[in-house]
């Protein structure tokens, strides 16, 4: 009789190598992303909720864990203090620079003009936290972060995962530069001028993605760039919304 070992264990606990589940994640998320970029409302909420699953059940495959993904009971609590922090903080720079008259035109953007309140409310506490927040948060720090950082480290994992995250930004920016007069003004409404904006984007939110990683390191858990991305994005909306 053969006895089984610890290693033997390990590998039928993971049926999939680390960098396989890179790339097994990468190609959901391309789906994901096209999907998404198609779906709007409730469909693309249960889409959101449908790739997170599916995420987080590869990073199982990959012999991960819920503290891979940011998720570990035993964190949860500070997460959720790091992200009402940074809920705060994100809510005074908003109403500062609302007041302002100079930074109030950055809040401009001319898809708020067809809103309604009721939709405005739809948006900041159903479709952003789940429709935007969860899946992206689940994807780029929690499953992609935690199965680079395992094999590389977080450097490695920042990197790989805020570079995806850029590159995730592509399709909602195409028609960034008419959606918002402050980019419009900037890099005008020619062919290049979109193309700028997309890259631009791109870098952008490739370097919030870096901020967002740290906090994921720093804080240890997923809620603190949750609640970052939360804020940044929902309370964007309010504020525009009221300055329409």
């Amino acid at each position: 009789m053969t006895r089984s070992t610890p290693a033997d264990a390990g590998r039928r606990l993971r049926p999939i190598g680390t960098w396989p589940a890179v790339g097994v994640t990468v190609a959901v998320l391309a789906a994901a992303n096209l999907a998404l970029h198609r779906w709007s409302g409730l469909w693309g909420v249960g889409t959101a909720v449908v790739v997170s699953a599916v995420l987080l059940g590869v990073l199982r495959l990959a012999g991960g864990t819920l503290a891979d993904a940011g998720l570990a009971p035993g964190t949860l609590a500070r997460g959720a203090s790091w992200a009402l922090a940074l809920i705060g903080l994100v809510a005074a720079v908003y109403l500062a620079g609302a007041l302002l008259p100079a930074t109030r035109t950055l809040f401009e953007d001319r898809r708020y003009s067809a809103m309604d309140g009721g939709e405005v409310m739809l948006r900041v506490f159903v479709l952003v936290p789940v429709g935007t927040v969860l899946v992206e948060e689940t994807a780029f720090r929690g499953v992609l972060y935690g199965l680079v950082r395992r094999d590389r480290g977080a450097v490695w994992a920042t990197a790989v995962s805020s570079v995806l995250f850029g590159l995730w930004h592509v399709l909602p920016s195409l028609h960034l530069a008419t959606a918002k007069p402050a980019v419009g003004s900037v890099v005008g409404q020619s062919g290049p001028g979109a193309a700028l904006a997309v890259l631009g984007a791109v870098l952008f939110t490739a370097a919030a993605g870096v901020l967002f990683c740290e906090l994921r390191r720093r804080s240890g858990s997923l809620l603190a760039p949750m609640g970052l991305h939360w804020a940044v994005n929902a309370l964007g909306y309010l504020v525009g919304f009221l300055l329409r």
